[in-house]
C-alpha cells in the first residue's frame, strides 16, 4: 500500500485549528495539559474532545480519543471516513492508533510532540505500510502558536510547584 501524504494546508485548516486551540484552553481550565481536537466532516463540527486525563482518571482520555468517542456515537458507528481531526500536539502511540482504526481520512495537527509524536517526530505509525490504512497528515499548521499554548502551561505548572515548595520551606522554618 502507498504511503498518503498530505502536507498541503487546505483554506480553513488554521481556522479549524484555532478551534481545537480553544478546546485546549477548556482542558487548561480544568487542569489538564491543554490539548484540543476537533473532528470536521463536510466542513462541520461532527465531535470535539481536550484531554480528561487527571479530571476523569483515565489514561486513555486524550483529546483525540475523546472526539473519537463523541463521533462514533454521533455516527453510531466507530468507522469515521472522510473526516479530518484536528489537534494542537502531534497524537501519540495511543492516538495515533486510534486514527488508523476510526479510519480518519485526514490529520492535521499543530505543534510538534518531539518526545512521544508518533505521526513523525519519534514514530511514523499513521503511514506505515502494514496497516490496512492511511492517514493522509498535514502537520505543523499554527505550530508556533500551538507550541506556545503548550509551553507556557508547563512554564505556569513549573513556577507554581516552585512557589509550594517554598512556601513549604518557609512555613517549615518558622514552625
Amino acid at each position: 500500500m502507498q504511503p498518503v501524504t498530505a502536507d498541503t494546508i487546505q483554506p480553513d485548516d488554521e481556522k479549524w485549528m484555532r478551534h481545537a486551540m480553544v478546546l485546549a484552553a477548556r482542558a487548561e481550565a480544568a487542569g489538564e495539559v491543554p490539548v484540543g481536537a476537533v473532528l470536521v466532516a463536510n466542513g462541520e463540527v461532527l465531535a470535539e474532545g481536550w484531554n480528561l486525563s487527571i479530571c476523569q482518571h483515565d489514561a486513555t482520555a486524550h483529546a483525540e480519543v475523546m472526539a473519537l468517542r463523541q463521533a462514533g456515537q454521533q455516527r453510531e458507528n466507530y468507522r469515521l471516513l472522510q473526516t479530518t481531526l484536528y489537534v494542537t500536539l502531534e497524537p501519540c502511540v495511543m492516538c495515533a492508533g486510534a486514527l488508523v482504526h476510526a479510519r480518519i481520512g485526514r490529520l492535521v495537527y499543530g505543534a510538534a510532540d518531539l518526545k512521544t509524536g508518533a505521526v513523525r517526530s519519534v514514530f511514523a505509525l499513521l503511514n506505515d505500510p502494514r496497516h490496512n490504512h492511511q492517514v493522509a497528515v498535514t502537520a505543523g499548521v499554527l505550530a508556533e502558536a500551538c507550541s506556545q499554548q503548550l509551553s507556557a502551561f508547563f512554564a505556569r505548572r513549573r513556577a507554581e510547584k516552585k512557589a509550594a515548595r517554598l512556601a513549604a520551606r518557609s512555613q517549615s522554618a518558622q514552625d
